[in-house]
């Protein structure tokens, strides 16, 4: 119902907000990192959903950057960040239609190591000593917590676990998760924090354990129209496709959560 009134609300703006966008001209879209493999899997099935809808120009980074590159004038029409701040900054400055924000998905935070080389399974508390798993000289990859949405995340779940202070020195610092996940597939890092979906789509580590959910705030992906895309109807249909029915299986089969209707 909340994605209904969402469309309906933003089909109004028209004579508001004159869309820049030209219809009929490839969609571009500016989305998290992690988002890459199921958006990727999910354009066939948007173009086939219905006559007429136009491609994708598909742009991928973390969200920090393609936030950036949308308040400095990068021709984006739909803004998919895999955290609510980001997307609040684009607010803030106006540069999104927040009559469509809509926050649909969710993930979770896990520990992954090489697959060659994992450890056994780990309960992930308090109590768990994440410096002895690392080793005397190992270093723990994650998205940079200066401005990556996961690097927050683990700096959150981190600092739950009372040992940020130990392990901010002894991070290798990522500009997005995918890089993150690169380092621990490569072995340049025996351990990593990342989405589960990022290490549900990679041969090359395994997930040993995934930190509980009161460790950081919900792992969220708010979807929004930018102010550039205005009342531009395949813009408006696509935002509906991705947060809709149409689009929930493959994003479960990727390994992400939906929130409720």
């Amino acid at each position: 119902m909340r994605r209904r009134s969402i469309l309906s609300a933003a089909l109004a703006l028209p004579a508001l907000r004159p869309a820049r966008a030209q219809e009929g001209t490839p969609l571009t879209v500016f989305a998290a990192a992690s988002l890459q493999d199921a958006l990727r899997a999910l354009e066939p099935a948007w173009r086939a959903a219905a006559p007429g809808n136009t491609g994708l120009r598909l742009s991928f980074a973390a969200s920090s950057a393609l936030a950036r590159q949308i308040e400095q004038g990068a021709p984006a029409e739909l803004f998919m960040s895999a955290d609510e701040a980001w997307m609040d900054y684009l607010a803030q400055r106006a540069l999104i239609l927040p009559e469509t924000r809509v926050s649909p998905l969710g993930n979770a935070l896990v520990l992954v190591a090489p697959a060659g080389a994992a450890p056994g399974p780990v309960a992930l508390g308090r109590e768990t000593d994440l410096a002895a798993l690392l080793g005397p000289q190992g270093r723990l990859a994650t998205g940079d917590p200066a401005h990556v949405p996961a690097g927050r995340y683990a700096r959150a779940a981190l600092e739950w676990m009372g040992q940020w202070r130990a392990l901010a020195p002894r991070l290798a610092r990522a500009d997005n998760v995918r890089s993150a996940l690169l380092l621990v597939e490569r072995g340049e890092a025996p351990l990593g924090i990342v989405y589960r979906t990022d290490a549900q789509a990679s041969a090359g580590v395994r997930v040993i354990g995934t930190f509980p959910p009161e460790s950081h705030p919900p792992v969220t992906y708010p979807f929004a129209l930018t102010r550039r895309a205005g009342g531009h109807a395949q813009a408006l249909a696509l935002l509906a496709f991705l947060s809709g029915p149409g689009a929930a299986e493959s994003w479960r089969r990727f390994g992400f959560s939906l929130a409720a209707p």
